[in-house]
């Protein structure tokens, strides 16, 4: 399953490393963080459970970006 989520993120190079930090998340897939769009578009592993892994992917992303916001 993909779903798209509204990010704030800075600049190109955090998106880069945010979207780095998200496929290495349990329960990702594939993840894809557009910073000119603020979108970040994720695809579930088969099973896993949507609001748990995302709660997981925005825990990283604010090691990345402690200002981090991911609409879930």
């Amino acid at each position: 399953m993909k779903k798209t989520y509204k990010i704030e993120v800075d600049c190109a190079n955090c998106a880069n490393l945010m979207e780095a930090a998200a496929k290495k998340t349990a329960g990702v897939k594939e993840a894809t963080v557009n910073f000119m769009t603020q979108k970040m578009i994720v695809e579930f592993e088969e099973g896993a459970e949507v609001k748990s892994v995302m709660r997981d992917v925005l825990k990283a992303c604010k090691k990345v970006e402690p200002d981090c916001e991911i609409e879930i």
